[in-house]
């Protein structure tokens, strides 16, 4: 398996293997434009993250994404492995350890002091995937608020001046 840097030439195959991901998620379901938009931004803007293939005889059969953003609670920048996937049928092949390995290791050299990942909390396997690369579960709670053209009830600009 050669594991690299995706490039912009990767982001149909990229799409593809997040269609996968999304199927499996109960959250979650595959739009390619947004996928494709998505992928783009962060390939022509390194400073949003990274995105690490796994690819075997040219073929890519895996990859993760890392975003970055910093945390205040630790004074650093930190990652969110925000996608992780392998194909289905390369799944058990030890290529998830590969390109999780080469994530942590990128994150770690790119000065990042933690990585933060979600997944379904029925989806055992994963969760027992990533526990066994060290990762543990935290106390917190994930929330998220939707942000778009439908949300209407949004403050004013000035109406948060006040609160800051």
């Amino acid at each position: 398996m050669e594991i690299r840097s995706a490039t912009l030439d990767d982001v149909p195959n990229l799409c593809a293997l997040l269609k996968l991901l999304f199927e499996q998620e109960d959250e979650f379901s595959a739009n390619y434009l947004h996928q494709e938009s998505g992928l783009k931004l962060i390939l022509e803007n390194p400073f949003y993250g990274q995105i690490i293939v796994g690819s075997v005889e040219g073929e890519i059969v895996g990859m993760a994404n890392l975003l970055y953003t910093v945390s205040t609670f630790m004074g650093k920048k930190v990652a969110i492995l925000e996608d992780m996937v392998v194909s289905p049928e390369h799944r058990r092949e030890g290529f998830g350890d590969l390109i999780l390995n080469a994530a942590i290791l990128h994150a770690y050299d790119a000065g990042c002091g933690r990585i933060t990942l979600l997944t379904d909390s029925a989806n055992h396997s994963a969760i027992k995937f990533y526990e066994r690369s060290g990762f543990t579960k935290s106390t917190m709670t994930p929330l998220r608020i939707i942000l778009d053209e439908n949300h209407t009830d949004l403050p004013s600009a000035t109406e948060n001046e006040q609160v800051c």
